[in-house]
């Protein structure tokens, strides 16, 4: 708002302001404090939001939109809205991480056993879910050295990373790490379904043996079909647009490294998930335990 020329004259002449400021349709109160230079309240409150979504964009590793850091400001109680927040956001040239096309790792085995897909798409957050089923991909990181892969076993009800596990090859050892890995870590106490695509490594014979001994029934998805292995695939889309994308890696232990640290120290502990109602894979699990 500028302080309009006729009612400045109208002043120096000695004029009334408030009959000026009637004719025009402006309030005295808008008048004088543009005239004093004086922020409005609302000026005031979004400065404060302004740093408050800045400092919980720094935290979230540069990696949160307007939704998430919403969320965040909700449960710190600031009376905000979504859209204010994202209007803040345009302003401080501030947003999230997008996520980035997709490629293909599947290489399917077409003498591969058939076998159900016992999740049928179904991913949503159950708390009677708790280890009962899991699901995994695989994908690969570019670094100096050559291709990482990263294999995952993520619980369906939590979204927690329970097992995961890198190597400088695509063998079924790979996958069946993950999955060791993630037994030891939960010690399942009661069959547990580990859901996948038809990827070689998760339908040989290897993968079948080494499930049996842990007390694992596998599922597979329908081949092509990136939807029946969704939430696997929605990891690695975050974990490339928030991670791996963002940086050259000169090793692949530089990236291992990058990778427990995302995977052990932000995503299962600290990062939000709209789907557990903006609480991360642990504080979900804490509620449930409690």
């Amino acid at each position: 708002m500028t302080v309009h020329p006729f009612i400045e004259a109208e002043k120096r002449a000695g004029h009334s302001v408030k009959r000026a400021c009637e004719l025009l349709k402006v309030s005295r109160t808008a008048f004088y404090a543009r005239r004093a230079a004086k922020p409005g309240p609302r000026a005031v409150r979004d400065a404060e939001l302004a740093e408050q979504i800045a400092d919980v964009h720094t935290r979230s590793r540069g990696t949160y939109g307007a939704p998430r850091v919403h969320a965040v400001l909700k449960r710190a109680g600031a009376g905000c809205g979504r859209r204010r927040v994202a209007r803040l956001m345009r302003a401080a040239g501030l947003e999230g991480r997008h996520r980035r096309r997709r490629h293909l790792t599947t290489i399917p085995d077409p003498r591969a056993a058939l076998r159900p897909d016992l999740v049928v798409r179904d991913f949503q957050p159950d708390p009677a879910d708790l280890n009962a089923r899991w699901c995994g991909d695989i994908t690969y990181i570019a670094t100096e050295e050559g291709w990482l892969y990263l294999a995952t076993v993520i619980d369906i009800a939590s979204r927690r990373v329970v097992g995961w596990a890198t190597a400088d090859h695509l063998r079924t050892d790979l996958v069946a790490d993950a999955l060791t890995a993630a037994c030891r870590k939960r010690r399942p106490t009661r069959p547990v379904i580990f859901h996948s695509d038809r990827g070689c490594q998760y339908t040989s014979q290897q993968f079948a043996t080494l499930a049996h001994q842990l007390g694992v029934r596998l599922s597979v998805g329908r081949t092509g079909q990136c939807w029946d292995n969704a939430l696997a695939e929605s990891f690695f889309a975050t974990i490339k647009r928030e991670l791996l994308t963002m940086s050259s890696w000169p090793s692949r232990a530089a990236a291992r490294t990058a990778i427990f640290d995302f995977i052990e120290g932000w995503y299962n502990l600290h990062r939000l998930h709209s789907s557990l109602g903006y609480r991360s894979p642990a504080e979900y699990e804490t509620a449930l335990a409690a």
